[in-house]
């Protein structure tokens, strides 16, 4: 069970209980309404109404209801990079959707968390917080908790989230960096990219900022400026031969940690086949 906690300063006593939180805390209404249906509050150790005055030196804890996700247990490889009470992110290989479809009912990230927490005994419900493509690897946030998960989805649209993605694209990208703001799926999407280096027979290795998180965003961006990522079927990248999925990788992400408030900054290496290609280009 997840617990959050604080102690009543002189600045909250004489509040109520649910004043105190809402002060001290950003829970939304309905998790609010979790807390007091289930019973999860307590002060100075013994279960409480949210209308009860509190005093200076009060402690005041919550504690989440375990929830747990009904996914069949399967090896897939998952490799934590960050992991607490509150969040795990890991670093997703290739050629896993992330959770469950119709067109992958099973062997999905979904699966492999759900045995993950089995082997570690500490079952939790999992949210996912982003997603990645099947063929797209790196940085994957996963919320062990309604609040944290609510939490961060808000830094998302408040574009406190940064999430940084390596590419390989087709052609040489002319200008250093950009900013390319075209709709996906209809809705408005912004990407920014950084030119990291060019190589002479025609490939390019960027960087790639997403300010908003549509389906394919990057990949429809790029091949829409005319350098699709390589390797990229459905949206025109050539020179398949040298990369069996798209050169797409999310090596960094950036967020305000949920509870604590501290900046927390997460890195993954470049994946094995990327490193091979780009050594590749390099050679052409």
């Amino acid at each position: 069970m997840s617990k959050f906690s604080i102690t009543v300063g002189p600045e909250d006593a004489g509040r109520s209980v649910k004043d105190v939180l809402r002060r001290n805390f950003s829970f939304s209404s309905r998790l609010m309404t979790r807390f007091k249906q289930n019973n999860c509050i307590c002060l100075n150790g013994e279960p409480v109404k949210v209308n009860v005055v509190t005093s200076f030196g009060d402690v005041i804890d919550i504690g989440l209801p375990d929830e747990e996700s009904y996914f069949a247990p399967e090896d897939v490889p998952i490799v934590p990079v960050y992991e607490d009470d509150d969040l795990l992110i890991i670093d997703k290989p290739a050629g896993y959707v992330v959770h469950p479809t119709k067109g992958h009912p099973a062997h999905t990230i979904a699966n492999g968390l759900t045995r993950y927490m089995t082997d570690a005994g500490k079952p939790f419900k999992i949210r996912f917080v982003n997603r990645l493509d099947m063929d797209t690897t790196g940085l994957l946030l996963i919320a062990k908790n309604a609040h944290a998960q609510e939490e961060i989805v808000k830094q998302m649209h408040e574009n406190k989230v940064v999430k940084k993605y390596a590419a390989v694209l087709c052609g040489i990208v002319g200008p250093d960096e950009g900013v390319i703001e075209a709709p996906v799926g209809g809705r408005p999407s912004t990407t920014r990219y950084r030119v990291v280096e060019r190589y002479k027979r025609g490939y390019t290795l960027a960087e790639l900022t997403i300010q908003t998180g549509r389906t394919h965003q990057i990949r429809v961006h790029m091949s829409e400026m005319g350098h699709p990522v390589v390797g990229d079927r459905l949206y025109g990248g050539e020179k398949i031969w040298l990369i069996e999925r798209q050169a797409l990788h999310a090596h960094f992400i950036s967020f305000f940690h949920p509870i604590t408030g501290k900046l927390i900054e997460v890195s993954a290496e470049m994946p094995e086949d990327m490193r091979k290609l780009l050594t590749t280009v390099s050679s052409l």
